[in-house]
């Protein structure tokens, strides 16, 4: 057992696929000009009135629903006040004493495949700030308002995280639940989705928790893994050679690999948080908690436990496929197509597939190649028309040239030979070329059979039937 636990609460913060801000009617379109999309609202001139964008408030009920939160009838939007070059109005609009979604659970799947539910306190809605820009302006700081008054939601949870490895698993679980629920597109390079890791170390079985700093802005699941790593290691050696914990606010640099203080961290207190005086409480009905209920799509957990009972996928296979609901959407296509042999479509998708789209930065919606034309090759596949072997080469003229399985099996003279007597033909010739190893082979060196089924397979350019081969050389060989 470790010397020391590691505790981890993260909050994510998940920006929200609204066409406009949350109290503006301005775009949140991605790489627009700097301060092209920022209105008197988002400026925070004197005199404008914020107004809720009903669209963010659906999307945080959708959200909650699918973790099986509380719904809050009733939640209020707060100022929360602090001074930042980014932060016009001189606070961000946020809520706190009273979200939207309260008490919620995520569950994760372990390295020993076993399942750890993690609480989820709270998810809030929020405004985000603009962005202070450094590149290209030496000597000076810019600012860009175009993110400013974007509606994030802000997931956090309770500290029941207990490695790096768990923090990241959590993380990858509500990023595939956000991208189902089509409410966040996902993109962490654009800022889209990015979390702080509050983390603290304590000896096992101590009842209070350590000193916790908090680990801002990380915006990939590599970067979350190295930061807490370094952070535990840190406050571990810190704790160790007699000092204390000091509770703040630090910042990741990927380059080093480490992470380096930024500010003491500030209590609530400090924020001086009050009821927005321009905002109402939100209100919800029930019929309208309902009638998002009724939208939802079928969950990630749910779909795997499907695709296991229904396909007859293991465990770890069903939670790939539906790691993203567009990957399960193109499983399911080229099943329904090809229905013979679900696991080996599972494989082909899995692997080869998924290679291929990891080789040039392609998703699997990206039309390279439609589900029929896998399925096509999975037919060739079942029927024996082609090897498992051969078909990876068909694939590659497929994913490169565009054809169909059929296609290229008949321009390269790709089909398998199953007939028996032209595979005894082969196997007598090779036999009859290497009398030496097949004398070996009787008297017991058994590992020559794979010497013999290469031969075989080397004078039929590949296509000789695998099982086929097998029975007829085994036959042979015995004499």
């Amino acid at each position: 057992m470790s010397a020391w636990e590691t505790v981890i609460g993260l909050e994510i913060h998940a920006q929200l696929a609204t066409r406009s801000k949350i109290f503006s009617g301005s775009a949140t379109a991605y790489g627009a000009p700097p301060n092209t999309q920022a209105s008197l609202v988002d400026l925070g001139y004197p005199g404008v009135l914020p107004v809720l964008n009903g669209e963010a408030v659906r999307m945080a009920v959708k959200f909650g629903l699918a973790i099986n939160a509380r719904i809050a009838p009733r939640s209020v939007f707060a100022r929360k006040n602090y001074f930042y070059p980014d932060l016009p109005k001189g606070y961000q609009i946020s809520q706190y004493e009273l979200p939207i979604v309260v008490q919620g659970s995520v569950d994760i799947v372990l390295e020993d495949a076993s399942v750890k539910r993690i609480g989820v306190t709270r998810a809030h809605l929020e405004e985000d700030a603009g962005k202070s820009l450094h590149e290209g302006l030496p000597g000076m700081t810019g600012i860009d308002l175009n993110r400013a008054g974007t509606p994030l939601l802000e997931i956090v949870s309770e500290p029941d995280l207990r490695s790096a490895k768990e923090a990241v698993a959590y993380m990858k679980k509500v990023h595939t639940l956000v991208r189902y629920l089509e409410i966040c597109d996902g993109n962490m390079q654009e800022g889209s989705f990015r979390c702080d890791a509050n983390v603290s170390v304590r000896k096992p079985g101590a009842d209070k928790f350590g000193t916790r700093a908090e680990i801002k802005n990380l915006n990939s699941f590599r970067f979350v893994e190295r930061a807490i790593n370094y952070e535990v290691e840190r406050q571990v050696e810190v704790l160790e050679s007699g000092g204390k914990v000091v509770q703040e606010t630090r910042l990741y640099d990927p380059d080093k690999g480490e992470t380096r203080s930024m500010r003491s961290k500030e209590e609530a207190n400090d924020y001086r948080y009050f009821p927005d005086p321009d905002l109402l409480p939100v209100e919800l009905a029930a019929a309208f908690i309902d009638s998002v209920r009724a939208g939802l799509p079928e969950l990630p957990d749910h779909k795997a436990a499907r695709f296991a009972a229904q396909y007859g996928l293991s465990v770890y296979d069903a939670g790939v496929l539906t790691a993203s609901r567009e990957l399960a959407a193109y499983y399911e296509e080229v099943v329904r197509e090809a229905p013979q042999d679900p696991k080996l479509a599972a494989n082909w998708v899995m692997g080869e597939l998924a290679a291929a789209l990891n080789k040039e930065g392609l998703d699997v919606d990206a039309g390279k190649l439609a589900p029929a034309r896998l399925a096509g090759l999975l037919k060739r596949i079942s029927d024996q028309t082609i090897s498992g072997k051969i078909a990876k080469e068909v694939f590659e003229a497929m994913w490169s040239e565009g054809s169909g399985a059929d296609a290229v099996i008949e321009a390269k003279g790709l089909r398998q030979i199953t007939d028996s007597s032209a595979i005894e033909r082969v196997i007598d010739e090779v036999l009859a070329k290497n009398p030496g190893q097949l004398a070996e082979y009787r008297s017991g060196k058994d590992k020559l059979f794979g010497f013999f089924v290469g031969q075989v397979m080397k004078a039929t350019g590949g296509k000789a039937n695998p099982a086929q081969l097998n029975e007829l050389l085994r036959r042979k060989l015995r004499g």
